[in-house]
């Protein structure tokens, strides 16, 4: 049987998503937990692999099984084997042919700025601080011009393996909530480092060292090292993965928790 579930994890204390020898993933200890429950080895696949430093509050994975378990052993059973910092949300058997990475239509990020004077002492681990002011509404001018399918390559790791730099983003918005700026995306795919590298023009411009439209600009000429640095993982959290309705995919508050919808 095959099945899926939601997990959320603070980011800040594991070296990334991906499975790697000699530091701690978030993958490694999944298949731990599984594995046990299962008593067999158990192999996931993930919706997106995020990297060192980044949050999820419903990145979804799915596996497959020799032996069926009920519903509750895979979460209260998984969470009671996992470390601090990563916890199932959800469960569900679902239909063979489902793949938390491939089955999905769209992908949704959001990057939290705690823009203070001095740096926070509460979730200092889970946003990105600038102390700079910034100015939420031209940052929010600037961002029509990424919606649609565009040549995301000013926005693409040097190192980003897709092969083709081609990318839809059908929402795109900035808001001020108190001393926290919030950027909400939506794609349908993101590039390596897609959305940091955004996110760091963004800021930019947020200074007012650079106007609105220098975000069009930056996109046609397609040349990253005209962008802006990319901006610290800290802040950065999947919050949403999008499937056609026939899997009946749960959906969760995006979050994260403490901020809300």
């Amino acid at each position: 049987m095959r099945m899926a579930l939601c997990l959320e994890y603070d980011g800040s204390r594991y070296y990334g998503w991906q499975r790697q020898r000699e530091v701690i993933s978030v993958q490694q200890c999944l298949e731990q937990a599984l594995s046990k429950i299962a008593d067999a080895p158990i192999a996931v696949t993930c919706a997106g692999r995020t990297d060192a430093g980044v949050h999820a509050t419903a990145q979804i994975v799915h596996f497959d099984v020799p032996i069926p378990r009920h519903g509750p052993a895979w979460t209260l059973g998984a969470n009671s084997n996992l470390p601090a910092g990563i916890a199932v949300r959800w469960a569900q058997e679902v239909d063979s042919e489902f793949s938390a990475r491939f089955s999905a239509t769209s992908r949704r990020y959001r990057y939290i700025i705690a823009n203070t004077r001095f740096r926070p002492g509460i979730h200092s681990a889970g946003v990105s601080h600038y102390h700079q002011p910034l100015d939420e509404k031209v940052m929010q001018q600037a961002t029509p011009a990424l919606i649609g399918e565009h040549d995301f390559s000013a926005f693409r790791a040097s190192h980003c393996q897709s092969h083709t730099p081609f990318r839809k983003i059908s929402n795109l918005t900035v808001e001020r909530r108190g001393d926290y700026i919030v950027i909400d995306i939506t794609a349908n795919a993101f590039l390596h480092h897609m959305v940091r590298n955004i996110v760091g023009s963004l800021i930019v411009i947020g200074q007012h060292l650079q106007p609105p439209t220098w975000l069009g600009e930056l996109l046609r000429d397609g040349d990253r090292t005209k962008a802006a640095a990319t901006a610290k993982p800290d802040g950065l959290y999947l919050v949403a993965v999008t499937y056609p309705e026939h899997y009946n995919i749960p959906s969760v508050p995006p979050g994260p928790l403490w901020l809300g919808d």
